[in-house]
């Protein structure tokens, strides 16, 4: 049985960790507009790090099956990237040469992030579900 509620624990970190991803991929699409932040320019997009818990090398996983691994949230950084210079004069924020600092966002990176992190998600779900029917029948057996 502890493999089983190890197994629950693996896959509810991955829900955790894939409902912040996504919780991301909706704040950057929804500032993907954004030119003017509290902290100076345009809103820069987040990502977030993600790192394997417990055992991690193959071998270790298979000599303890009873202790749980992963996955945790490292935390979360801004990219990179630098911001998208469009030329727009009439806009509040363009600068004495008419261009806008845009966020470093592409709505179509975003979109296939989501799809992953949605199927990533459904897969934690799917895993679970998989372990709760175990757990339910290892229980009938021993009535």
């Amino acid at each position: 049985m502890d493999s089983i509620f190890g197994a629950m624990d693996v896959s509810a970190s991955g829900l955790s960790a894939q409902q912040l991803r996504m919780n991301l991929i909706a704040e950057n699409l929804a500032n993907a507009e954004t030119t003017r932040t509290p902290a100076g320019g345009p809103y820069r997009r987040k990502e977030i790090l993600l790192s394997a818990q417990g055992p991690s090398p193959f071998g270790d996983v298979l000599g303890r099956l009873t202790s749980a691994g992963g996955v945790e949230v490292v935390g979360v950084q801004e990219s990179q990237v630098p911001a998208r210079r469009v030329y727009n004069p009439t806009h509040p924020d363009a600068d004495p040469q008419g261009f806008v600092a845009m966020p470093n966002i592409n709505p179509v990176v975003e979109m296939v992030d989501l799809l992953a992190a949605t199927r990533a998600y459904e897969a934690n779900v799917t895993a679970i579900q998989a372990a709760k029917s175990m757990a339910q029948k290892a229980l009938e057996i021993g009535r």
